[in-house]
C-alpha cells in the first residue's frame, strides 16, 4: 500500500521559514522522482519543485526559486522542502508526489502517487 505522508506545515510570519517532510512507503522510493505541489483556496494546483531519484537534478517554479530547496534522503525514504523568506502568497496546502519517470515531467503534472498534504499559512 503506497503512502505519502507530509508533515511540517504550520503558521509562520512573513519572512519566516519552515521545512516540510514527506515520508514514503509502499514503493521503491529510491527509484522514483519526487516533487512538491501546492494549492491555495480558489486557485489551481501549482508546481513547486522536483528532484530526480539520484538527487542530481532539481527543478523549481519561478515563484520559489532561490527561496525554497528540495532534497531527499533515500535511506530514510523521505523528501524535504526547505522554505525560506516565506510570503503570504505562499499560503497553501502543500503535498508531495512521486513519479516513476523523469523528474522534468513532474512540472507537467505527471505523477503516480500523491499525499494528502500539509497546510502552510503565512501571516502578514
Amino acid at each position: 500500500q503506497v503512502q505519502l505522508v507530509e508533515s511540517g506545515g504550520g503558521l509562520v510570519q512573513t519572512g519566516g521559514s519552515l521545512r516540510l517532510s514527506c515520508a514514503a512507503s509502499g514503493f521503491t522510493f529510491s527509484s522514483y522522482a519526487m516533487g512538491w505541489f501546492r494549492q491555495a483556496p480558489g486557485k489551481e494546483r501549482e508546481f513547486v519543485a522536483s528532484i530526480s531519484w539520484s538527487e542530481t537534478t532539481t527543478d523549481y517554479a519561478d515563484s520559489v526559486r532561490g527561496r525554497f530547496t528540495i532534497s531527499r534522503d533515500n535511506g530514510k525514504n523521505t523528501v524535504y522542502l526547505r522554505m525560506n523568506s516565506l510570503q503570504p502568497e505562499d499560503t497553501a496546502l502543500y503535498y508531495c508526489v512521486a513519479y516513476s519517470g523523469s523528474s522534468s515531467n513532474i512540472r507537467r503534472d505527471r505523477f503516480d502517487y500523491w499525499g494528502q498534504g500539509t497546510q502552510v499559512t503565512v501571516s502578514s
